[in-house]
């Protein structure tokens, strides 16, 4: 039966995780109602995910299940698992996995993304490993997307969805989102952007929105 775990104590105010709670712990409440109007492309890479019947996906930095429920409907025999730093959202997330009947096909816990391990869910590799606009919340990003890699199966497959450069939004409106997601903590990763541009293809599929605000990336094993 579902229901997140901790993996470790109450966070200390000064780590990322207890930055994390101190973010969400309102927020949480109405994160889903407000986040559907500017985290764009999460559906469109779900519905691209082409699932095979008992694949397994890990979303890293899975807030408040949104992404995982809407999976489970969308793939009725994956089966999915999730991360995140905050114990704040994952209360959110054990609620609304269990309002959505899932809680047998869900499962949850708390850690960092830097420590992902399949070891933590009691298995051996991931066949997808997502990353739905938490790369940009995530200090050592880097490290992250390691272990994420790491934690594939040889044909696995790696998912990214977040916050492009927004250079195509016109210079004014791009410096006040920058300033807007500061608040949040947000930093979009350029530089990781623009690693995947210069391979131009030849290191998966590379999607840009309107305006450069959001990209979706897959590939297989990094």
């Amino acid at each position: 039966m579902a229901g997140f775990t901790s993996m470790r104590a109450a966070p200390s105010p000064e780590t990322h995780a207890g930055l994390m709670d101190r973010i969400y712990r309102h927020q949480r409440y109405v994160y889903d109602f407000t986040r559907k109007y500017y985290l764009l492309g999460r559906d469109r890479l779900i519905r691209d995910l082409a699932l095979a019947p008992g694949a397994s996906v890990v979303e890293v930095g899975c807030g408040t299940a949104r992404n995982l429920i809407a999976i489970a409907k969308a793939y009725p025999q994956a089966r999915l698992y999730g991360l995140d730093a905050s114990n704040a959202m994952l209360e959110s997330a054990d609620m609304a996995v269990r309002r959505a009947g899932l809680e047998d096909r869900i499962i949850l816990k708390q850690g960092l993304a830097e420590d992902l391990a399949p070891a933590q869910f009691g298995v051996e590799s991931f066949d997808n490993v997502l990353f739905s606009y938490s790369l940009s919340m995530i200090p050592d990003w880097r490290t992250a997307l390691a272990a994420g890699s790491a934690a594939l199966s040889p044909a696995g497959r790696f998912h990214v969805v977040d916050f492009g450069d927004l250079t195509g939004l016109g210079r004014l409106a791009e410096q006040i989102m920058r300033s807007w997601l500061r608040l949040f903590h947000v930093t979009p990763r350029v530089e990781f952007l623009a690693t995947l541009e210069g391979l131009a293809g030849k290191s998966g599929r590379l999607t840009l929105l309107p305006g450069r605000y959001a990209f979706i990336f897959s590939r297989g094993k990094m």
